[in-house]
Order: C-alpha cells, then sequence, then structure tokens
C-alpha cells in the first residue's frame, strides 16, 4: 500500500487525506475505477446520491476483497431527500447501494438557502444517525461561511468537513478562515482545477494544469502538475478528492508523499487565486429547481 497522510476530524475519527472521487464517471465504469483506486492503495471513497453510482462503488468494494473497515466511505444527501424523515430514509437508500450498514462521513450535498429550513431539519436527520451510530461523522458541502453561522444556530454538533470547490484558481480563504475557526475540516472537489477546462469555464482562461506557474515548480521536482497540486492541498492541512478513470492517473494523484513543497512553493501556489470559481454559486442557483431526484435502492 502506498504511503498516505492521515485528516483528523473533529470528533477524533480519521480519514486518509487523498481520497477517491467518482464525480460524472458512469454508472457502468465505477466498479472498475473503484477496484483499481483501492488495489493501487487508496483507502477513501468519495460517493454522492446525486451522482448515481453509490452502487458501482459498493460493487468495486467488494471486488477489492478489503474489510470494509479498511476503507473510508463518503457520501451525499442531495437535497430532493432534504428534510428530516426523508434525509432518514435517504441513509437508507445510500447504504443499500454501497451495500455497507455504516457510513463513515455523510453529508448535505448543498446548502440551499432557498429552502433552508428543510436543510436544517436534514441536518437534524444526520445528527440523529451520529448519535445512533450508524454514520461516524456528519458534515456539509458547498457551505459559504454565512450558510455554517445559519446552521449552527439549530445544529447542535458541529460539521465534521466541509467540501467545497479549492484549486489554486479558486482558494476560498474566508471560507477555510470560517472552517478552520470552527475545527472544519476544509476538503477540496476539484482539487487540482479539473473544473477549469470544462467547456464554457471560460475562453480566454488557462487550465490551472496548464499554469505556468504549477508547471515551474512540477518540472523542478520532477513531477506532474497534479500532484504539486495535491500535495499544496495535503501540506495545508486539508483533505482533496480527485478523480480519473485512467489507471495511471489515479496512482498518480496518490503518489504524493514522497515529496515537500517550499514554502515560496506554497505562496506562489497561493498566490495564482483569481476569487472567480467554476462551479455554481450556492447562493444563485436553486439545486432543487434542477428536477434531480434520488431513486429508490
Amino acid at each position: 500500500m502506498n504511503k498516505t497522510s492521515y485528516a483528523t476530524l473533529n470528533n477524533g475519527v480519521t480519514l486518509p487525506a487523498i481520497g477517491f472521487g467518482v464525480f460524472q464517471t458512469p454508472p457502468e465504469e465505477t466498479a472498475s475505477a473503484v477496484e483499481t483506486a483501492l488495489r493501487t492503495g487508496y483507502r477513501h471513497i468519495d460517493t454522492a446520491a446525486a451522482y448515481n453510482n453509490e452502487s458501482g462503488v459498493g460493487e468495486g468494494l467488494r471486488r477489492s476483497k478489503l474489510d470494509r473497515d479498511e476503507v473510508f466511505i463518503e457520501t451525499k444527501v442531495w437535497v430532493s431527500d432534504y428534510g428530516y424523515d426523508q434525509t432518514l430514509h435517504a441513509f437508507e437508500k445510500s447504504a443499500a447501494k454501497l451495500g455497507v450498514e455504516t457510513i463513515d462521513l455523510l453529508i448535505l450535498h448543498q446548502p440551499m438557502p432557498q429552502h433552508f429550513k428543510r436543510t436544517r431539519e436534514a441536518y437534524r436527520a444526520l445528527e440523529l444517525l451520529l448519535a445512533d451510530r450508524r454514520v461516524r461523522a456528519i458534515g456539509v458541502s458547498n457551505f459559504m461561511p454565512h450558510h455554517l453561522d445559519a446552521l449552527m444556530e439549530s445544529a447542535t454538533v458541529v460539521p465534521a468537513i466541509n467540501q467545497i470547490e479549492l484549486h489554486p484558481y479558486f482558494t476560498q480563504p474566508a471560507v477555510q478562515a470560517a472552517n478552520s475557526a470552527r475545527g472544519i475540516l476544509t476538503q477540496a472537489w476539484s482539487p487540482i482545477g479539473g473544473i477549469t477546462f470544462y467547456p464554457g469555464w471560460g475562453e480566454d482562461r488557462v487550465s490551472v494544469l496548464d499554469d505556468s506557474t504549477v508547471q515551474d515548480i512540477a518540472a523542478r521536482l520532477n513531477k506532474t502538475a497534479a500532484q504539486v497540486m495535491l500535495r499544496w492541498h495535503v501540506q495545508q492541512g486539508r483533505s482533496a478528492i480527485p478523480k480519473s478513470t485512467n489507471p495511471s492517473r489515479i496512482a498518480e494523484n496518490l503518489d504524493v508523499f514522497d515529496f515537500q513543497l517550499g514554502d515560496d512553493d506554497l505562496a506562489r501556489l497561493d498566490a495564482l487565486d483569481t476569487g472567480q470559481r467554476g462551479g455554481p454559486d450556492p447562493d444563485g442557483v436553486d439545486p432543487s429547481s434542477w428536477g434531480l431526484e434520488v431513486p429508490e435502492a
């Protein structure tokens, strides 16, 4: 198994800092990708009900022949299942698709400020699941500081994680600071800036993978641009969720524990921040209007 590093959550649970993501991985490809990742050395898998591939994650886990307690499984409740009873049922759906009795980390996928009462009720259900030990940790995703403040007006458990868009072109320092102040681990989606080469992201913008600063650091260290960015996350105390279905890239993204970035390298990467998000603004869109429903197991 590859060397790795671990992050400790605010309730004492530990997880591998680098996880394997399956966002946009087709259901029929997910099992083989997860099996490959686990055989490569990953021990943290991140999925979501809305990705429609939790069953593939479960199949990949079974094919790996690893014991259940060797793999940290993280998934997300979609907004169509927000509400107290609905979220309790969302856990049952996800657990059945994953083929597990306990989910290591269950988080709310969006703050959905347009219907925040339902968000509060969904989080209250997560607190019950945590108390009943059906989940080992709970958290949120895409929450801005004011969403965290609003949640904590009624919540009794501080989220363990806030998963947000975070790469050198969009570092969200205010969200990172708000997370840190509450003892919430910052977890990066699009950690190597994959969103910066999505069609329509910006015709005059360069992919962060092709950025000259990132490339310069990578060349000097004889590493890839992706490895440099993942190392940047790990050294600054974040969890990161890269994704790929390419076996060589899957291996490359985990091979980031045999080198160090200097303080100057970290500062140069931090300085690339444009303040421009690639994903949707959680205050600007109502995800319940997307018509996405999560099917039964």
